[in-house]
């Protein structure tokens, strides 16, 4: 199936420094795809360059197959059949909503046409209200309805949800998907929550200075992250440090095998707090080794707190000294001092050479 949406080695330079560098990807029809990646990544110049707005230095950009910019020609965005939609909603201050939603169509019926979308989203009411008289919530709204006028066959949307409350961020969320699949468009959306980008995408591109570093559907990504700042992005993340013999590290939780890891080494194991367990200390004892726990250590409470649905713990581990971070549902609030004992869910973790 042709994809609606390709960007083929796409590179940017902006006063000699590359912003994007030979990025390519593809987009079917109603397929989510989120650009995700710190501030400066690149994502929001793809997503221009991928408009139109944009024009890349070097590399291709394909709508249904068809070359719409390369180094012999560019096509304008206007003309691209893509639907927008940017963060600071760029609603017109001197239209009515309904106009604004119809802005740009041609046919005749466009205001018919533009009742109806603002019925979708909610406002079939506010067709004869101004930009200012709405919240934040309503005009990203209005945003939406606009961008789904011209019936796109590609969405691109960047970090639209930015400056909406938290509280109304999931429900406005949530519903902007289920229209943009009931478009059937295929949406490429920038962002740099990775929550959002797991709530929204069936694809994750994870950006850093550039370049796709990784990509796969949110569940792949996230329990198999390319390296330490792959999963740190994702997630608060714990470092328990080792030195790799004979392709094994030992550690006070055991011992980790990682093939074509060199001989002297420095390993870094990476575990998730909520994939800690906490056991209680018996008179100095902890619980018998596992094969799914591994070997347990001991450390002592430095801080708990309570989080909401979860009890957050920090320790200071006996054998180096080194903080460790767990969490575990619900309350548990032990002591500073308290000893206990952690274990590590061998399956959720993740070996890595320090440079990775």
């Amino acid at each position: 199936m042709e994809p609606k949406l390709e960007l083929k080695n796409i590179t940017r330079s902006f006063d000699g420094q590359r912003v994007v560098n030979d990025l390519s990807l593809a987009l079917h029809a109603g397929e989510v795809v989120c650009l995700l990646g710190p501030s400066g990544c690149g994502k929001s110049t793809t997503l221009r360059i991928a408009a139109g707005v944009d024009r890349q230095n070097a590399g291709q950009v394909l709508l249904d197959g068809v070359v719409v910019s390369d180094d012999r020609g560019h096509m304008p965005p206007e003309k691209r059949s893509v639907g927008l939609m940017f963060q600071d909603f760029a609603l017109f201050p001197h239209l009515s909503v309904l106009q604004n939603v119809a802005f740009g169509l041609n046919s005749a019926d466009k205001r018919e046409i533009a009742q109806v979308l603002l019925a979708k989203v909610g406002l079939a009411a506010y067709g004869d209200k101004y930009p200012h008289m709405l919240s934040g919530g309503e005009q990203q709204r209005v945003a939406l309805a606009r961008a789904m006028a011209p019936n796109p066959k590609v969405m691109l949307m960047d970090e639209p949800f930015s400056g909406l409350d938290n509280r109304l961020r999931d429900g406005i969320r949530d519903d902007t998907l289920a229209m943009m699949k009931e478009l059937g468009a295929a949406v490429l959306l920038v962002t740099h929550e990775p929550e959002e980008a797991m709530r929204m995408a069936d694809s994750i591109a994870l950006m850093r200075k550039g370049k796709i570093v990784q990509m796969g559907a949110p569940y792949n990504i996230y329990n198999s992250p390319i390296d330490r700042k792959a999963a740190a992005f994702f997630s608060d993340i714990n470092v328990i440090h080792g030195v790799a013999k004979n392709m094994q590290v030992e550690t006070a939780f055991g011992r980790f095998f990682k093939p074509g890891l060199k001989d002297g080494a420095d390993v870094e194991i990476i575990i998730r707090p909520q994939h800690l367990k906490i056991d209680l200390d018996r008179h100095g004892s902890g619980p018998n080794p596992t094969e799914m726990h591994g070997v347990p250590a001991r450390g002592s409470v430095m801080r708990a707190r309570f989080m909401g649905n979860e009890s957050l713990i920090e320790l200071r581990m006996d054998h180096d000294g080194s903080t460790l971070t767990a969490t575990i549902p619900g309350v548990f609030l032990p002591q500073p001092g308290t000893p206990l004992w952690l274990s590590m869910r061998r399956d959720r973790c993740f070996v890595f050479s320090s440079g990775d």
